[in-house]
């Protein structure tokens, strides 16, 4: 059970275009996954989506703390994520309305954002599998001599899939620049982590491999920047992977599909009294670092994004049929697809 929020006043660590970004990518990060939500209700929005509202430090905490040139990989919950990084909100609408001005041109739907420019390198729908797959970007940024790493976000079921082993090994015996994070909101698809395995505290899955592990507030966004600053630096030096146990929640159910009979509404009210967007605006406020009218335009400027983001993927054209064998292969004349 959550413990109930201090009313005691934070001091600012971090300058005032650290504070402001964290409010304003949470809000919009929020804002969007409120009106996807409500879209998916009027069935503009169909097949599967996985809301992220509640958990939004988690991504805007790590991206502070890394560079513009590492990678990200995350699971199907991954409309955030390259909210963050700076994609267009109307390209990630459109891919949840499923129109060919989608991030995936309409392809992927909600499980599967991608940016190659932000190199976020997508939203993966297999459990786990994202898991090796970060390890092998990792891997290539070794390998080509960079100082880049892949952060690879993945939920508390995924470290029941023995990919994850496997990767976690791998990346400590090759010393792979990755930190794995384990988005622990408690209940996986609908089940508690006490249900599912005798370690619920899941950073000690790491310790197995002698990585460094460490549990982490996710609901608190400088406690993410500063676990993350530090394992990237001990990334960059080659002392290979770290992983990061960000203990979260949900406010909303595992997909839209979710009744959520698992738990219950005292239990959520509970965790909402840490929420982590009003957890910076109170630091913020209580440090003078913007105003009360700042704060207003912000929510002004993310609600016209929103807003535009949706006008944006109604007025969009749908796919056309013949796109079905485009983006297939890289090799555009491949003999296995026919006319």
């Amino acid at each position: 059970m959550a413990k109930k929020s201090s009313t005691a006043k934070s001091k600012a660590k971090y300058s005032k275009e650290t504070y402001a970004y964290w409010y304003e990518s949470m809000l919009l990060m929020r804002r969007f996954e409120e009106k996807a939500g409500q879209l998916y209700g009027q069935q503009k929005i169909r097949g599967f989506c996985h809301l992220y509202i509640g958990q939004e430090a988690c991504a805007s905490g790590a991206i502070t703390a890394l560079e513009k040139d590492d990678k990200w990989i995350t699971a199907y919950r991954d409309h955030a994520h390259p909210l963050g990084l700076g994609t267009d909100p109307g390209a990630v609408m459109a891919e949840l309305y499923g129109k060919a001005t989608g991030t995936t041109k309409g392809k992927g739907g909600s499980m599967h954002i991608f940016d190659k420019e932000r190199n976020f390198m997508g939203g993966h729908g297999i459990v786990g599998a994202q898991v090796p797959m970060g390890l092998g970007i990792g891997f290539a940024e070794k390998y080509q001599g960079t100082k880049n790493l892949c952060i690879c976000h993945m939920g508390d079921g995924a470290v029941r899939q023995g990919a994850v082993h496997e990767a976690l090994n791998l990346a400590m015996l090759y010393k792979t620049p990755v930190i794995f994070v384990i988005e622990n909101n408690g209940y996986a698809m609908g089940t508690s982590v006490a249900r599912t395995s005798n370690v619920t505290e899941l950073y000690k899955i790491g310790e197995a491999y002698d990585m460094p592990s460490f549990p982490v507030d996710g609901m608190n966004v400088e406690a993410i920047h500063e676990a993350v600053v530090e394992a990237a630096e001990r990334a960059r030096k080659g002392d290979g992977p770290t992983l990061l146990e960000f203990r979260t929640y949900r406010y909303k159910g595992h997909s839209m599909s979710d009744p959520q009979k698992y738990r219950t509404r005292e239990e959520v009210e509970e965790y909402k009294k840490r929420d982590p967007i009003e957890q910076v605006k109170a630091t913020i406020l209580d440090n003078n670092i913007l105003t009360e009218e700042e704060i207003k335009e912000i929510d002004k400027k993310v609600k016209k994004q929103v807003d535009d983001a949706v006008k944006f993927a109604e007025e969009s054209p749908w796919p056309d049929g013949k796109d079905a064998f485009k983006d297939v292969y890289i090799q555009e004349d491949y003999p296995f697809v026919m006319e």
